[in-house]
């Protein structure tokens, strides 16, 4: 039986797990409100706030629930439009249709509960903020100039919101319907879900933002049984001079963690280009890994920073592997029909580390790459010490540039030596034309992407037009050779 509350009703449903929420509020619940769009996360049509009460203290974020199956909103609070009913419009809904941010109207609902979503959030309210927050949302009508105006009203009446406790603040402001008071203290008397047993017959489950895109309808005959809400899986801690991450941690999670950002600058910004909000928000690490995407970002970005996996399997068996050996083959990754991730971990880079992560889309958010890649390097004077290299959407699998890095290790920084590595990367990838370029360009891409790498960590050294000029003379040899 899966439990939780929707907007103000205690929900007990004993439909199969693998259900889509985004039907069940519409067909089961007749909650029209929340539209039915791409079915693949894209759009946002479809978003709805997730409450969830954790270390005494109940959050809310944004998720698409046609990407939501119903095994991971036990023990929660889901929110549709129809929940933020009240005798007289919200402040967002308000400025929402005093700046003309609507038109059709079918995007609307979606683009309210993104904007609610970004009230609710515990951070300091900026315009940069409210405007991330419907990053999720596509409008075909309004060019969005209208709802970025909303936002800026929006962020400017929160201006006094209180962080520490912005649903009572939200309540207080007519933000919020009352009943949001009231669901702390119902959401603790929803048991938790039982733990994993691998002896049973059933699908392991995370975020399900890919699963739910390509097998919805074999979910959808199925029981699952959901990773998203172990503690055991979660979490972000250090250890020896390792960060280790819950492999059902969100990208969110992720992004947010002072650990990772303190130590990786920029990494938050880097994590912006994967997805929208609402997925990042649902998507896990492991997700990604297990996806074995070619491209897949997270993947490409840890695979720079040498990480490790650790498997857990029957019998609380466990091995540890390098992220780098999981790949075998096109979708084909090392692990066992009762086999989960349980944890990720790496090295934390020291100070003299350099940590870059560079990807081209057709769009710049909310895309798969057609090429991404990832380095972290450590340098003595102009000296290179280690080298960690990645690239996506060169080869069949995400890819480790072992020669290169190689290569890199204990030559100088001259730009022979980098012009000289990306032949040896040119070597070492083998890419193939598809509906996100041909191969050339996919060559062409990865040896700038490299370069770029280089031109960000030592802009003294290093510049665009030299390196360009070198690595077309080389790219061209190198081109002529396969």
């Amino acid at each position: 039986m899966i439990s939780f509350i929707l907007n103000n009703q205690l929900i007990l449903s004993d439909l199969l797990s693998g259900s889509s929420l985004l039907d069940f509020i519409r067909y089961d619940m007749d909650l029209p409100g929340t539209k039915c769009g791409c079915r693949e996360g894209d759009c946002g049509a479809c978003t709805v706030l997730e409450g969830t009460f954790s270390n005494g203290r109940l959050s809310y974020k944004s998720i698409v629930s046609c990407l939501t199956p119903l095994a991971n909103v036990h023990g929660k609070h889901i929110v549709t439009i129809e929940g933020l009913n009240m005798q007289h419009l919200t402040p967002i809904q308000n400025a929402v249709v005093m700046n003309s941010a609507t038109q059709c109207g079918f995007c609307t609902p979606g683009v309210v509960m993104s904007l609610t979503s970004f009230c609710l959030s515990s951070s300091k309210p900026e315009l940069a903020g409210a405007v991330a927050s419907v990053s999720g949302n596509i409008c075909r009508c309004t060019g969005y100039k209208s709802i970025e105006r909303a936002a800026a009203e929006i962020s400017g009446l929160i201006h006094d919101k209180s962080i520490t406790d912005p649903v009572a603040w939200l309540v207080g402001n007519k933000f919020l319907p009352e009943y949001f008071l009231t669901i702390t203290e119902r959401l603790t008397l929803i048991p938790p879900h039982s733990t994993v047993n691998l002896e049973q017959e059933s699908l392991l489950l995370a975020g399900g933002t890919d699963l739910m895109v390509k097998r919805a309808s074999e979910l959808l005959e199925k029981n699952i049984t959901t990773l998203s809400d172990r503690i055991d899986l979660k979490g972000i801690t250090s250890y020896a001079g390792r960060c280790k991450i819950g492999a059902s941690s969100t990208i969110t999670e992720i992004a947010d963690s002072k650990l990772i950002t303190e130590n990786i600058p920029g990494f938050a910004s880097f994590m912006k280009l994967i997805a929208s909000e609402q997925v990042r928000n649902t998507g896990t690490l492991a997700g990604n890994i297990v996806n074995a995407s070619p491209a897949a970002d997270l993947t490409i970005i840890f695979l720079a920073l040498g990480a490790s996996l650790t498997i857990a399997g029957k019998n609380d068996r466990r091995r540890i592997l390098q992220l780098k050996e999981f790949f075998k083959g096109y979708k084909i990754t090392d692990l066992g029909k009762d086999e989960y991730i349980s944890s990720i971990s790496f090295r934390l880079p020291g100070k003299p580390a350099l940590f870059n992560f560079e990807k081209v889309s057709r769009r710049t958010h909310l895309d798969i790459a057609s090429v991404n890649s990832a380095i972290s390097i450590t340098t003595e004077g102009e000296l290179i010490t280690g080298c960690l290299l990645s690239a996506g959407g060169v080869a069949p699998v995400p890819l480790f540039l072992e020669r290169t890095c190689a290569f890199l290790e204990g030559k100088t920084l001259t730009s022979e030596n980098i012009v000289a590595a990306g032949s040896i990367i040119q070597e070492e990838i083998s890419p193939i034309s598809d509906i996100r370029g041909s191969l050339e360009y996919k060559r062409l891409l990865m040896r700038q992407l490299f370069f770029a790498h280089f031109i960000k960590f030592f802009p003294g050294i290093f510049n665009l037009e030299e390196l360009t000029q070198r690595g077309t003379e080389g790219t061209q040899r190198d081109t002529e050779s396969y």
